[in-house]
């Protein structure tokens, strides 16, 4: 396990016995000195993802009584979904997402929807420039909801919109010195932006898949 995010593999891990019936709905877990030698890890990793899934309503932790899978675990709203999946999962429906999104946006665009694009896309490359983390964060960020938003489907672009926080949350913990990941990726997104606005699909269709493929 990588060292700097212990706690969220162990919750994760935790996340999945439960799918597989290891732990039953209702019924309560093993205690911490076990959970130690199952997954391998420190006490304080433990209980950070034990707090964790308990702020996300998958454990219930009843003092003095042990932790238990809450019964409600399998009926969470999706926004407690969405902040209680891992990176992995988020990136794979992400994609879906992204790739019929920007199919859609290549074909549907408006005049309004690339002036929108060029101008967070003018703005990302400005926070490259001034190494401004939370601005690249947030020029990438409402660039790739311009695209969503020309779409022409709301319920794409709603659902694209809730995936923006865990999406800053990934960009949050990868860089966390510099801009390097905006700046080796500006030019797929310039390529993106001509791909849409020329109307070719397929071209547009394979950058962005390159562009998640690489976390970009």
């Amino acid at each position: 396990m990588k060292k700097e995010k212990l706690s969220d593999q162990v919750a994760a891990r935790i996340r999945q016995d439960i799918k597989e019936n290891k732990y039953k709905t209702e019924e309560k877990i093993p205690a911490e000195p076990e959970l130690m030698k199952i997954y391998a890890v420190g006490r304080s990793s433990v209980r950070e993802a034990i707090k964790s899934l308990a702020m996300t309503g998958v454990l219930q932790v009843q003092q003095g009584n042990g932790t238990y899978v809450n019964k409600q675990a399998d009926q969470m709203p999706m926004e407690q979904r969405l902040k209680n999946a891992s990176f992995e999962e988020i990136n794979a429906v992400r994609r879906l997402l992204e790739v019929e999104i920007v199919r859609l946006a290549a074909e549907l665009h408006t005049p309004d929807d690339l002036a929108e694009m060029e101008k967070q896309l003018a703005a990302r490359k400005q926070a490259i420039l001034t190494e401004d983390r939370t601005a690249c964060t947030n020029a990438d960020i409402a660039f790739h909801m311009a695209i969503a938003s020309a779409a022409g489907n709301s319920v794409l672009t709603g659902l694209y919109q809730n995936f923006t926080q865990t999406i800053r949350s990934f960009f949050s913990q990868r860089e966390l010195q510099g801009i390097a990941h905006f700046a080796m990726s500006h030019h797929l997104h310039e390529d993106l932006f001509n791909a849409i606005r020329a109307g070719k699909k397929k071209q547009a269709v394979e950058i962005i898949t390159y562009i998640l493929n690489n976390n970009y």
